[in-house]
């Protein structure tokens, strides 16, 4: 593959974006989760069963399901990449709503694609699993008509941020980030992680409210990939920022496959 190296990336650059206003620079954290610390291995795994019930209560699934598939200009048998899959319940939404359509599902985690390989998605015929690591993805330019990375941009830091985007614009012809939408008002749902996963998860929720970035922020960051992108970005109910990047035409990426 020929990728283009990457230029200076603004590290420091607040989640607010470049132009954050100093209350949002002050509600900023740069303190971990635990589910980005190897040593609190129980703690995660109580984190990530608390946000899938969260998840699952707030119809998360359903609407990341809409809005990837929305990106799909109607074709009737898209090539989607799930980056991240978790314990899979996106792909299982997409296929459930789209019975055409074909899904990669990765992760970075060797351990969790074991997991979805041992359960449902692994007799699947529509699913392919594989180990991925979204800054470093192993595929030809245009192999997928979407990719989509949902609720873990903000584990991210900018010079991740920009691989990513970067790499996930040149395997598919658009990439749709989804994460939490910033605003200190979210903080109101706190209480609903106590509910799902107890204080650990909600510990998890609080940073995670203070650490995802604003759309000005990606778009800021989008900005310092090596190939010229498009951006849009819209807020999605109930409180979701989701991203969606092209490569402008001066890129030719390889043709859909349109089973039609």
């Amino acid at each position: 593959m020929n990728r283009k190296a990457l230029g200076h990336v603004d590290v420091k650059m607040p989640r607010g974006g470049p132009d954050a206003a100093w209350w949002d620079r002050l509600y900023e954290t740069d303190r971990p989760e635990y589910i980005d610390q190897p040593s609190r291995a129980a703690e995660a795994a109580k984190v990530l069963r608390g946000l899938d019930r969260f998840q699952r209560l707030t119809g998360a699934y359903r609407v990341c399901s809409r809005l990837t598939l929305g990106e799909t200009d109607g074709l009737a048998a898209p090539r989607i990449l799930e980056l991240g899959a978790g314990r899979g319940r996106l792909t299982r939404r997409l296929l459930a709503d789209r019975p055409s359509a074909r899904v990669t599902v990765s992760d970075v985690s060797a351990e969790s694609v074991a997991a979805l390989r041992a359960g449902p998605l692994g007799d699947e015929p529509r699913v392919d699993l594989r180990v991925v690591d979204g800054t470093r993805i192993d595929a030809p330019d245009g192999t997928w008509d979407v990719a989509v990375f949902c609720f873990a941009l903000h584990h991210l830091a900018p010079a991740q941020v920009v691989r990513l985007i970067t790499e996930g614009t040149r395997v598919a012809r658009r990439l749709l980030l989804i994460d939490g939408w910033r605003h200190p008002g979210f903080l109101g749902i706190v209480p609903l992680f106590v509910l799902t996963g107890g204080l650990t998860q909600a510990h998890d929720g609080l940073i995670s409210l203070r650490k995802v970035y604003s759309a000005s922020a990606v778009t800021a960051l989008a900005r310092q990939s090596p190939t010229p992108l498009h951006v849009r970005h819209r807020f999605s109910l109930p409180g979701y920022l989701a991203v969606s990047l092209t490569a402008t035409p001066d890129r030719d990426p390889a043709p859909a496959q349109d089973a039609r």
